[in-house]
């Protein structure tokens, strides 16, 4: 008989790996910077260049916990609604044929240790580590839903997740124009 909390730990693991990825690229990026604004000089001498980066990757490690944890949150919310809506199953067995998903997140989670140097890699693994567990929810659902229904859930799905991302990247690319505006030195810095 199979455990069915046997992949239980997998989405903790595939946040903690994603999150370690994100932040080892970011550590790079934020010293290259911190060197650039000539800000590194200073923290060189309270801090030696293991602990510089070590520290950063903590801080980075928790701020892209906290954004991996709330994107797992937001997906688990956005299909437990969109099974509310779109399916006749009172019993949550959708949800419970669905669990083993996470094995998708943690083999991306592994793969994505092969492009540490590369942001573009990391968010293309991520992506398509996405787009392959919602096939596998489509999949494993698409027996116990009616045409109308799983239609009905791949649109509300697809429209919520679009207009979750655009609000997000409208508000960054707001609060980035607002704050380069405001620091005059920032413009006299190279970034690439």
């Amino acid at each position: 008989m199979r455990n069915t909390y046997l992949t239980g730990y997998l989405p903790l693991f595939s946040i903690l790996l994603f999150s370690l990825t994100f932040s080892v690229y970011g550590v790079d990026v934020f010293v290259d910077l911190f060197k650039k604004i000539g800000v590194y000089p200073g923290m060189r001498e309270f801090l030696s260049d293991l602990e510089l980066k070590f520290i950063l990757l903590i801080l980075l490690m928790i701020v892209c916990f906290m954004v991996f944890a709330a994107l797992k949150l937001i997906a688990e919310t956005i299909n437990e609604v969109s099974l509310l809506f779109f399916s006749q199953d009172n019993e949550g067995e959708i949800l419970h044929r669905v669990r083993s998903g996470s094995m998708v997140y943690f083999i991306g989670a592994l793969v994505s240790v092969v492009s540490l140097k590369s942001f573009l890699g990391l968010l293309a693994i991520f992506a398509l580590t996405s787009i392959a567990y919602f096939v596998y929810f489509i999949y494993k659902i698409s027996p116990s839903l009616t045409k109308p229904g799983l239609l009905g859930v791949i649109f509300f799905q697809v429209i919520t997740w679009s207009s979750l991302f655009l609000i997000v990247f409208l508000v960054l690319l707001k609060l980035y124009n607002g704050l380069m505006a405001s620091l005059p030195i920032m413009s006299e810095v190279k970034l690439n």
